[in-house]
């Protein structure tokens, strides 16, 4: 089966499936995967995933829904950060 790598950064990395390490975690997708629909299978916050990127790319919140994961692709998202 096809498999996407999700790597959750900060407090995200809370919603990581049993099993991941270094943050990172393999993830089975199909066909229809998109971006927004494996940020929904993990619960997370969709206001908390600040920064989003597909393979290096960033994925504005308007193209989560749309944008797809193939095989192989790594998505990497990050929380809002404050700081100085």
């Amino acid at each position: 089966m096809p498999t996407a790598t999700i790597k959750l950064y900060s407090v995200l990395a809370q919603h990581l499936p049993p099993g991941a390490e270094k943050n990172t975690a393999p993830l089975q997708i199909d066909a229809a995967t998109t971006v927004g629909g494996l940020i929904g299978s993990l619960n997370l916050p969709p206001q908390h995933c600040h920064l989003v990127l597909l393979n290096g790319v960033f994925v504005p919140p308007d193209a989560r829904g749309s944008t797809p994961v193939r095989d192989g692709d790594a998505l990497a998202i990050w929380p809002p950060v404050a700081g100085g």
